[in-house]
């Protein structure tokens, strides 16, 4: 096997249930994960759904670890853990450590190398702390549910899934930071990760970075109605199925106009800006549905794709699991995950160097290793004072959008110098701003300790000044369609024959290969073809035959959890680079990301499907309910018998549970249930999350300044709470080329009279 990325690091896994999904991505990596499980197993082994009487979430979450017993009422197994505590590296805790005599922030306390990362539903303090949580929770409680279904009655709940294994990210993120934070300082940490902050940052953020339909356009805090707008990227019935399409650009815009005849009434220049189209949609439409309806979504995918026009196929889950281009790639694979059962699973997130880093190997029985370490102890630390864990990293950012965005800032808000590459030709869609304003949030979001770099890479002279850079930096993030660094000449190989340490991390829509790798993709693209739009739906909302039955138009997944997918593989690299002296390319393709975060819906269905195995389904029963109030809901959530006996005390005479809640507000819902140890959450909005008794208390949003806005926005404070890494900092997004002249000088090296004769001749351009 290939030496992971991570391999020299140890990570103990103190995890249950959503949390196990930790380990895993750090296994992926090549980490040496040991779990420790009490005599019998790990309780969440037991877990719904399960295969032939397997439990799939622990099969799929606990894959490449490996497995010891400690008896936690033992002295010896007790000491023996301690042991492992101390010549780990990571601790991943979900509230198992204190059996064996130390909470996880004690094991901090005691092992000062050591990052401890604690996860819990809501955080170890704070006015929730107590409270339970489900994925449907989350949604509710994170303002996801208040952007998802019609603009009245029941909002429709996102696939279960989708929050906790985005949780599992930013804690991994999390982690990993703390841990190259530890390599530069040899100071480990704590960290008190709540997976509700990590919802509300990385799931649909209210207060973060939108789309580019919407940067244009939404204020977030001012409207707290449901969405206005639920087919900003439309979707149109065909012969055999569904089609979505996202017409973003005048070239796409040009492209569907052809595509559609060009029509004279929508032949005006003026059509080519995005808000005269959504004016003018209505009428465009009934044109678009009209070309569609005879056609089948392969011919139309086709034809979109010859056209220019950016569309996908509204599949279902069996449909991309079982599809050439996965199974191409080695995105998927068939193998024995439990005992006596061979079926289709994603392979998982990361593929380094051209190939996949991910499923090797089935999760182990209980017990079948040894209380030890199989990785070589990681190196002496050379200690540097830093103030912030990146301070002294350099990234030359290529992103753009949302998924690009959000990675280059996760390195800024850490201390990096990113430096923002643009082109005065093809600035970043989300500079897109409303009439009169020089900027959007969403660019005053994503690059915030940003610098701007102005710089035309398709001239001569262009290419030299960007080879310059990559000589002088660490890593390079890009996520262009595959192949258009290389046509602009820099492939990996060329940017590391400029610089052999160099990092290249890089996200796609359909990933770098296969047959699919060249269509143009965006997030609701992505969503559509990986079956998350056909899951994103209700029987309430299929009864509605005036337009299609999906509601997850308003949604920005997976753009968010792509970018720190990205991150954790970019900052992997830049472990192994500082260990071996050798780069790594980083690609994530964002449909294998998708199936990764819905692994354990996806399995059981691929399983159902081929009827090789006896396919259990969990019993949780998620629902939204009205209360008191104008268009008022919460959820609650069912899992077991204990739960229905807690909340039917709780309800009393009622002879539905619609008649007692809506007659309470959310909030009073929600803390009747919570209080009986039942999952329930009050549908909130964005005004309301930022004013959430819980995220209050944890201080997840700081007002950030911008020059340009007369008003401050709300932003997070940073991926979780650490002891030893402070908050964010807030330096403003630039404007185009805001700090061209200061990066010539500063970190080319260049004189002003070089500076300012490429200025003239349009290779650099720099803010007046």
């Amino acid at each position: 096997m290939v030496e992971g990325l991570l391999a020299s690091l140890r990570v103990l896994d103190l995890a249950g249930d959503d949390a196990d999904a930790v380990g895993r991505i750090f296994a992926d990596l090549g980490a040496d994960v040991l779990k420790v499980e009490p005599p019998g197993g790990s309780p969440s082994r037991t877990r719904l759904p399960s295969l032939n009487g397997h439990s799939l979430p622990f099969a799929l979450h606990n894959a490449n670890k490996r497995s010891t017993v400690l008896d936690p009422s033992d002295a010896a197994d007790r000491a023996r853990f301690l042991e492992l505590a101390a010549g780990a590296d990571v601790v991943v805790d979900s509230g198992q450590a204190i059996a064996y005599g130390a909470s996880s922030a004690e094991l901090a306390d005691r092992y000062p190398h050591l990052v401890a990362l604690s996860v819990t539903d809501f955080g170890a303090t704070g006015p929730r702390s107590s409270w339970q949580a489900t994925d449907p929770v989350f949604y509710a409680l994170s303002g996801s549910l208040s952007r998802s279904g019609p603009t009245t009655g029941t909002p429709v709940l996102p696939p279960d899934g989708i929050a906790s294994a985005t949780a599992a990210v930013q804690a991994t993120w999390a982690a990993l930071v703390a841990y190259y934070n530890r390599l530069r300082c040899g100071t480990g940490d704590y960290i008190d990760f709540s997976r509700f902050d990590a919802v509300v940052m990385a799931l649909d953020p209210a207060f973060g970075t939108h789309g580019q339909a919407a940067a244009g356009v939404r204020r977030p805090n001012r409207w707290r109605g449901r969405p206005r707008n639920q087919d900003a990227y439309p979707i149109y019935p065909c012969k055999d199925g569904y089609v979505r399409i996202c017409v973003m650009s005048p070239r796409q815009w040009r492209g569907l106009r052809r595509w559609l005849g060009e029509p004279e009434e929508f032949q005006d220049p003026r059509y080519d800006v995005i808000a005269a189209r959504f004016a003018a949609w209505p009428q465009i439409s009934v044109l678009i549905a009209k070309l569609f309806a005879g056609r089948t979504m392969k011919e139309l995918v086709s034809a979109g794709q010859a056209n220019g026009v950016p569309i996908a196929a509204v599949l279902s889950p069996a449909q991309i699991l079982a599809s050439d281009h996965f199974r191409s790639v080695g995105a998927v694979t068939e193998t024995e995950l439990v005992p006596g059962v061979r079926t289709t699973i994603p392979v998982g997130y990361f593929s380094i160097d051209g190939r996949h880093s991910g499923f090797r190997a089935p999760a182990p029985a209980p017990g079948s290793d040894e209380a030890s370490w199989r990785a070589d102890s990681p190196p002496g630390t050379t200690r540097q004072k830093t103030a912030l864990p990146f301070d002294g990293l350099r990234i030359v950012d290529l992103g753009i959008i949302v998924a690009g965005g959000e990675c280059s800032r996760l390195f800024g808000d850490l201390g990096a110098e990113v430096i923002k590459v643009e082109s005065a030709a093809y600035p970043d869609g989300l500079r897109q701003a409303r009439a009169g304003e020089a900027m959007s949030e969403s660019f005053a979001w994503a690059h915030r300790n940003n610098l701007g770099l102005g710089l035309d890479l398709r001239s001569t002279a262009g290419k030299r000044v960007f080879g310059r850079l990559v000589a002088n930096a660490d890593a390079v993030f890009a996520n262009f369609k595959p192949g258009t660094l290389a046509a602009l000449g820099f492939p990996y190989q060329a940017l590391r024959d400029l610089n052999p340490r160099i990092v290249l991390a890089e996200s796609s829509a359909f990933g770098d290969a296969g047959p699919w790798s060249t269509r143009m993709g965006y997030g609701p693209l992505v969503r559509a073809t990986t079956g998350v739009t056909k899951l994103w739906t209700s029987e309430e909302a299929a009864a509605d035959t005036t337009r299609h039955p999906f509601y997850d138009a308003t949604t920005i997944f997976p753009d968010h959890v792509v970018g720190r997918i990205t991150a954790i593989g970019a900052l992997a690299a830049l472990i192994h680079r500082d260990r071996t002296g050798s780069g790594s390319r980083v690609h994530v393709s964002q449909a294998a990301a998708v199936v990764n975060q819905l692994d354990t819906l996806y399995v059981a269905e691929a399983a159902r499907a081929a009827g090789r195995a006896e396919v259990r389904d969990d019993v949780s029963v998620h629902a939204v309910y009205p209360c008191a109030g104008d268009d008022e809901w919460c959820v609650i959530s069912i899992r077991n018998d204990t739960d229905w006996r807690a909340a039917a005390r709780v309800f009393g005479e009622c002879a539905t549970i619609s008649d007692w809640t809506r007659t309470r507000t959310p909030a009073q819902v929600a803390e009747a249930l919570q209080s009986v140890g039942v999952p329930a959450g009050p549908m909130n909005r964005p005004p309301d999350v930022l004013e959430d008794p819980q995220l209050l208390h944890r201080k997840l949003f700081s007002p950030m300044s911008h020059p340009l806005f007369d008003h401050p926005l709300p932003a997070e404070t940073g991926p979780a709470p650490f002891r030893h890494i402070p908050p964010a900092p807030q330096r403003p997004a630039p404007l185009p080329g805001q700090d061209t002249r200061e990066i010539c000088r500063k970190v080319l090296q260049m004189s002003s009279e070089e500076t300012e004769q490429l200025i003239n001749d349009g290779v650099l351009f720099a803010a007046i």
